[in-house]
């Protein structure tokens, strides 16, 4: 029980760290990245907080993932409703400072980058599932057998352009965590030695599947505990 809590402490603080991180990014006031610049679009278009608008897309991309075939975590579902209310919490109480000059806007950037890798490290190695957006980006590369690269790149362009035509702001920021953020999450992950690809996931799928066998193996004990008593 210690260690099932301990990995939700560490889950939920992975969370938090990816929101703080997001929550940097957007307000160095540069331009967004790709995913923020849709969040940012659906916001404005439909009236809702950048949070809600996280949340609605993760939970669209974690049907997908089902849809596709793919085992999802706790983690993932708790990814899709958590990193945008933490979000929307770190905006709403101006915890972050909105940059008012380019350098600093470019620091703050760096800030925010360095830290998803902090989170990512974080909550991946929680074992519990990783985010909505990894999920559809293995499920499509299993079926195109196109490169991890390719498909990630599509995934991000795809963002952007539909979240530009929304509304959603691009500037230098947007190419700048384009680009650095891969780089900055590579550099992260070697700092804490976390390789993603060796952290073994706990399915939901895992977990019913344990109740079953429990259940199967208390109804044998019940019956054979019933045919003694009668013997």
């Amino acid at each position: 029980m210690s260690k099932i809590i301990l990995k939700f402490i560490r889950l939920f603080t992975g969370f938090f760290v990816c929101s703080l991180s997001i929550a940097f990014m957007i307000n160095a006031n540069l331009g967004l990245s790709p995913w923020d610049v849709l969040h940012q679009g659906i916001s404005n278009k439909i009236g809702i907080t950048i949070g809600s608008a996280t949340i609605c897309v993760g939970l669209i991309v974690v049907v997908l993932d089902v849809m596709l075939g793919e085992n999802v975590g706790w983690g993932t579902v708790l990814n899709m409703m958590f990193i945008g209310v933490f979000l929307d919490l770190i905006l709403f109480s101006n915890l972050v400072p909105v940059a008012n000059s380019m350098m600093m806007g470019i620091i703050m950037l760096c800030i925010g980058m360095t830290l998803m890798g902090f989170g990512l490290v974080l909550y991946i190695g929680s074992g519990l599932g990783s985010g909505p957006r990894d999920g559809m980006m293995i499920a499509f590369q299993k079926r195109t057998n196109k490169s991890v690269k390719l498909i990630r790149g599509v995934m991000e362009l795809g963002a952007l352009i539909v979240g530009y035509f929304l509304g959603g702001s691009i500037g230098i920021g947007t190419v700048i965590t384009a680009i650095g953020l891969g780089y900055f999450i590579q550099i992260i992950f070697k700092i804490c030695n976390f390789k993603s690809e060796n952290v073994k996931h706990r399915f939901i799928i895992d977990d019913i599947n344990y109740i079953r066998v429990r259940m199967s193996k208390d109804i044998v004990t019940e019956v054979e505990t019933s045919v003694t008593k009668d013997l």
